[in-house]
């Protein structure tokens, strides 16, 4: 009985690795190449524990190796992320609605359609109705501005003068 037991290794392994085009996971394949090296290992006359110990080790050891490889060579940093929601907002430029007002000199910007409540990044400097003006952060429920001039200086002079 010793001497067939590769065949079961070897359906095993066959539908591993078959289970696994139905899966997203990426996962049973590595143990349907641990079950075929315990196939190989059947064939070649070898007693089931140590073909046991073959399937372990390599479908752990192949399992390991993936995992680090994955990690290394597929990056999971946010830089080639699409922005979306509040997450887009730092760097769009928007256009005050109200200027400022009070101590903190608080006014409102429309970005993207929505109206914030906005800050100035310094507390000197005041938000003129109109302006643009690019979003540096959010906190909250406020954004928090800085002017933006983007005009080419003297675009708009008079040529004759």
């Amino acid at each position: 009985m010793d001497q067939l037991i590769w065949i079961g290794w070897l359906i095993l392994g066959v539908a591993l690795i078959l289970a696994e085009l139905f899966t997203l996971g990426f996962f049973l394949l590595w143990f349907g190449i641990g079950a075929l090296a315990a196939a190989v290992a059947g064939v070649m006359g070898a007693p089931f524990i140590v073909q046991f110990a073959i399937f372990a080790v390599v479908s752990i050891a192949m399992t390991a190796m993936s995992r680090t490889i994955f990690a290394k060579y597929l990056s999971h940093s946010d830089e080639n992320a699409v922005k979306t929601g509040i997450d887009a907002l730092p760097g769009q430029i928007g256009t005050v609605t109200i200027g400022s007002q009070g101590a903190l000199n608080e006014g409102a910007v429309k970005v993207f359609g929505s109206t914030w409540t906005a800050f100035p990044i310094d507390e000197e400097t005041l938000l003129e109705e109109g302006e643009k003006v690019e979003v540096v952060s959010v906190k909250g429920a406020s954004i928090y501005v800085r002017r933006v001039n983007r005009e080419l200086p003297g675009w708009r002079d008079d040529p004759a003068g």
